[in-house]
């Protein structure tokens, strides 16, 4: 049996400012924006390529402080090129830096542990990650 992890629920303050950022600036599709009555709203979002989706919203939601998640990740064929185009979209990201050492030889030195790092407007932390092979 396959299970795979689809939808993470992400804090946010301001619904709308969330969507602006993860739609217009990370380049997330936006799957659909949902009011059910005046207290409800959920909005999906996926990193194009991705299986898993990010939910922000209100009403149907578990409360978390906005800004307390950490430790989200993507992955991408080519970080240098990630990062550049995150940067050119205004958002600010940390400078690209090597974590580790790699356990076998790879096409390229940042492949597994090159990373940088990014928060989006509430503080929730994201990660990105370069994996061009896998061994």
């Amino acid at each position: 049996m396959n299970w795979t992890l689809e939808v993470v629920v992400v804090p946010v303050t301001d619904i709308d400012r969330a969507k602006d950022f993860y739609a217009g600036q990370l380049g997330f599709t936006v799957d659909h924006d949902t009011r059910i009555g005046d207290d409800v709203r959920i909005v999906q979002l996926t990193p194009p390529g991705s299986g898993c989706s990010v939910v922000i919203g209100t009403g149907a939601m578990p409360r978390m402080p906005p800004g307390s998640l950490k430790g989200l990740q993507l992955v991408v064929p080519d970080l240098r090129r990630a990062h550049a185009e995150l940067t050119a979209r205004g958002v600010p990201v940390g400078e690209i830096q090597v974590v580790g050492e790699n356990p076998r030889p790879v096409p390229d030195p940042l492949d597994n542990v090159g990373f940088f790092f990014f928060e989006d407007p509430d503080g929730n932390g994201w990660a990105v990650q370069q994996i061009s092979s896998r061994g």
